[in-house]
């Protein structure tokens, strides 16, 4: 046996309870007002799904609103309306998802790449600033470019070519709304992806290019493998809302439209289920909606597993 002396390992001593809560006091106080909105706007609400199972009125209350199980969802999945509102709510889900998904990734990485820090902030001030208009705003904006008295119908009239509404062409719609949330929200969005750039170590970049390897290479081969946890995570949670395309932006522009181009399941349950007093059929379909979306993000989370990335939570 050497004679060097070996001494046993130190175990760490588990603090109890009481202890951490003495401990960290600051922290969880700072934590007090977020808990405080998220129970109150979030947990709360979720009282009023019983009415989901009743014929509830107002005037008496849940507990003496009478129970008919089943039967509001029975009349929601045999609603032709139900079923065109979630077939839109679908369709826009996809096509934002091809179409803006990829659009803060690409604009992370060329603002990246810019050198300038000054121009380089400046740019990102002014994709930002969007993100802070309300949809009536960015709505009028468009109205103003696209509408039928808007700068393009006025140069195509002055050019003798025929005018065309876009604002108000239902076979357009699902393009224009895509538009104007990638006009509104791309710049927001790429704030994550910056993080998640500015965590990779530079001197990946600086070896890969002492052994030859262009932009592209180091791109392919360093930064999107650095960036492939995080985009996993905001596709597992852009697929947790494929159901949530969008309310206030769809409730402006849906008499332009009509309802079968701009109905969604947030102004399905809107218009037939508040608007006509009909709240426990509202309250079917938002139930019906969180369901849905509930798989979708455990599917989701399933699926970043399968690739080998964290999704939500590590496996």
């Amino acid at each position: 046996m050497s004679g060097v002396d070996t001494e046993p390992p130190v175990r760490s001593r588990r603090l109890s309870l009481r202890v951490r809560l003495r401990r960290d006091r600051t922290l969880l106080l700072m934590t007090v007002p977020a808990v405080g909105l998220l129970l109150v706007f979030n947990y709360v609400p979720l009282f009023g799904l019983l009415t989901a199972f009743q014929d509830y009125n107002p005037l008496v209350g849940v507990w003496q609103s009478e129970w008919v199980g089943f039967a509001q969802f029975e009349a929601l999945f045999s609603d032709s309306l139900f079923w065109g509102a979630l077939g839109n709510t679908l369709y826009l889900s996809f096509v934002q998802l091809l179409l803006f998904f990829p659009i803060p990734i690409a604009l992370a990485l060329l603002l990246n790449s810019v050198l300038s820090e000054r121009l380089r902030n400046t740019i990102q001030s002014i994709v930002y600033l969007p993100h802070f208009f309300s949809w009536v705003l960015a709505i009028t904006i468009f109205q103003q470019m696209l509408g039928g008295a808007g700068l393009l119908n006025q140069f195509l009239r002055r050019n003798d070519i025929g005018t065309w509404d876009i604002m108000t062409d239902p076979d357009t719609f699902v393009l224009l709304v895509t538009s104007q949330a990638i006009w509104k929200e791309a710049g927001w969005s790429i704030i994550v992806f910056l993080a998640a750039l500015a965590a990779i170590n530079t001197d990946l970049y600086e070896s890969s290019a002492v052994d030859g390897a262009g932009r592209w290479r180091r791109l392919w081969h360093i930064t999107l493998p650095g960036m492939s946890g995080v985009i996993m995570l905001m596709l597992v949670l852009r697929l947790g809302n494929a159901l949530t395309v969008g309310f206030e932006q769809f409730l402006i522009q849906r008499q332009a439209v009509g309802h079968e181009a701009a109905d969604v399941l947030d102004t399905f349950a809107f218009y037939y289920g508040i608007a006509t007093n009909n709240y426990s059929y509202g309250a079917a379909a938002g139930l019906f909606k969180s369901v849905i979306s509930l798989l979708l993000i455990w599917g989701a989370n399933k699926l970043a597993h399968a690739f080998g990335e964290d999704g939500l939570y590590r496996k």
